[in-house]
Parts: C-alpha cells; structure tokens; sequence
C-alpha cells in the first residue's frame, strides 16, 4: 500500500485522466509497493472501487497504459492477477497551493466548450443589476433615451374620457322579444333548455327519451345523468348485480347439500356404508341384466 503514489494520482490535472480514470490510478497506486511500484489490484476490486463493468475496466486500464502513466508486467490469467508497475517514466511531483491556485485560475479562464471558443474577442464584463429606479434613468441617459417619469401616468392618453360609448351596440336588438319593455339589448337564452340531439351510440340503438327533470323534454341530459349511455349501463348493472345474487344462492345451496351429507356421514356411518352396498348392488344388478340381455339377442339371431 502506497499513501505517496495514490496521493499523486489524486492530484493529476483534469486534462490529462478523467474521472474514471484518476479511480482505476488510484486503486493501483493503493496496491502498489513503494519501492517497486508493482501492483496487483485484482480485477474485482479495480471494478469495485471504479464502479464500472468488467470491459469497461478493461478499457479504462488500456487508456492509462496509452497514456503512460501505467504498464503492464504480466497478464492476468484464471487464478493470478495481472501486474503493473505505476508511472514507469517517473513519479511526478504533489503539486503546492500556489500550482494549484494557477491550474483553477487558467480553468476558469478557459472556454467551456474549445470548439465554439472566439478567440481573440474580449468580452465585456457583466454590468452591475439595477437596483432603482434612478440606476435605470442613468443607463438611458448613457445611452442617449430619453428619461421616463417613475411610477404611473394618471389617465389613458389613447382614450377618451368616457368609458362606455354613449350610444347601445349595433350589434344587438334594442328590445327583448321575451316581453321585456325596457330598452336594455338581450342575448338569447341558455341553450340547456333547448332539446338536445341524442348521442350517436343512442342514435344506433333507436334509444329515445327525455329528461324529466327539465321543462322542455331533453333526449341527452349530461348533467342529470339521464342520457341513454347512462342508463343503458345502469341497467347492465342491475343485471349483472341479479346474476350474481342467483350464482351466490346456487353456491350456497351447493355448500349446504355439502355440509348435510359431511353432517349424515359423521353422525350416521352405519346408513352411509348401507347406501354404498345397496348402489354397488344395484350396479351389479345392472350389468347382469345388461349381459343376460346381450346374450338373448345372440341366440334370436
């Protein structure tokens, strides 16, 4: 076990291991000795501590070989680990606070993304918010607007006075053909009193039929719940509620035939043998019968 080599691991830059990849260093660098720098981790604990599959490990520790940060001595087999040495070209150095403050710093100032990265464009700093009011008048003013009073106007400029045109709206008639007098426009009345058209299952079954709870008689009523499809399943209801009520009964029946003859049999075994021995007879009788009959036919013939 060596602290030294996997504190190194630990320490190498982002651009040269991932994440998993610092893991499967580190695992080895864990087994390794401190004077050889041999290790033999073991395939499942390398897949254990990394979290990965078994190919995915096997990848992983391809990569590093690549890299040259490890190398392999000797190939695992069925019963003997495999052997690898860490940083064959030599451990690097734990880096100080001061190496790591500047690797953060050039991170920081790097492009998330390489590829879309301007280069050679200096991006303006990102302005302060706006806290008032008056931080807003001093950007418009900077950038030559003009400066707007705070707060609310006190009246509509795009309208008149008036709120309500002073003339009733063309649109509607000026009397209720209802029998109302006054002058007020009307609109026509709610629609639920008018008779509605049956639904199409309704329509294909010939179904008919009103809703009583109106004055005007509706074929379809949604909201009372007296439209043919209701109804129809109501009564597919009850018959289902009737056949099952008759199944149960017949059950019971069955059950209290079951328990009378368990009831005779427990308390009366002499009748039950005797009833056994009178059907075996008469089974017996039969067959005869059947036999002697047989036999008369084949003398006839």
């Amino acid at each position: 076990m060596s602290i030294h080599l996997m504190v190194v691991a630990a320490y190498l830059p982002d651009d040269v291991v991932t994440q998993g990849q610092k893991l499967a260093l580190m695992k080895i660098c864990d087994s390794a000795d401190d004077e050889t720098r041999l290790s033999r981790p073991g395939l499942r604990r390398l897949r254990a501590w990394v979290g990965v599959g078994e190919k995915r490990c096997t990848t992983i520790v391809t990569e590093l070989v690549a890299k040259g940060l490890i190398e392999r001595v000797e190939t695992g087999k069925a019963g003997r680990r495999a052997v690898y040495r860490v940083f064959p070209k030599g451990v690097p150095p734990i880096p100080s606070n001061d190496d790591l403050d500047a690797r953060f710093a050039a991170a920081d100032a790097a492009p998330k993304n390489p590829r879309k990265a301007r280069t050679g464009v200096r991006r303006a700093a990102p302005s302060r918010p706006a806290m008032t009011h008056e931080d807003i008048d001093a950007r418009a003013l900077a950038a030559g607007e003009g400066v707007k009073g705070a707060g609310f106007h006190g009246w509509n400029p795009d309208e008149g006075e008036g709120r309500v045109p002073p003339v009733e709206p063309t649109g509607l008639h000026p009397w209720n053909p209802l029998g109302s007098t006054g002058g007020t426009p009307s609109l026509p009345s709610s629609s639920f009193v008018l008779p509605s058209p049956p639904t199409p299952a309704a329509a294909a079954a010939g179904e008919r039929g009103g809703c009583p709870k109106h004055p005007v008689a509706a074929v379809s009523c949604r909201a009372c719940g007296t439209n043919p499809r209701a109804a129809r399943a109501a009564r597919e209801r009850e018959q289902a509620e009737a056949d099952r009520e008759t199944e149960q009964g017949w059950l019971r029946g069955f059950q209290a035939d079951l328990d009378e003859a368990r009831r005779v049999r427990q308390e009366r075994p002499e009748d039950v043998e005797a009833a056994r021995l009178l059907a075996r007879q008469l089974a017996r009788q039969g067959r005869e019968k059947t036999r002697n009959g047989n036999a008369s036919e084949k003398n006839r013939s």
